[in-house]
């Protein structure tokens, strides 16, 4: 399964890029999952995703949380905690 990934603010600093492409391998099946594999892809992943529980997501477009199943998304979005003022 290919799936759309986009990164946001010192998430994207991080991992190097905005946006990319990806096809997880077959165990991966929620976000969470998603979270822990691209970790271990190398530094500038880990250190976006060194706190999982940080990290905001979007599953096409709709926020979700981290047990939302992957299956049948286009586009997963991460993004650092938010403020507001």
């Amino acid at each position: 399964m290919s799936l759309d990934l986009r990164y946001f603010a010192w998430v994207r600093e991080r991992v190097g890029t905005a946006e990319e492409t990806v096809e997880p391998p077959a165990g991966v099946t929620t976000i969470g999952e998603l979270i822990a594999w691209l970790a271990r892809r190398d530094e500038g992943y880990a250190a976006a995703f060194e706190v999982p529980e940080v990290i905001r997501t979007a599953r096409d477009h709709e926020h979700v949380e981290h047990d939302a199943p992957i299956e049948g998304a286009r586009e997963i979005a991460f993004f650092p905690p938010m403020t507001g003022g």
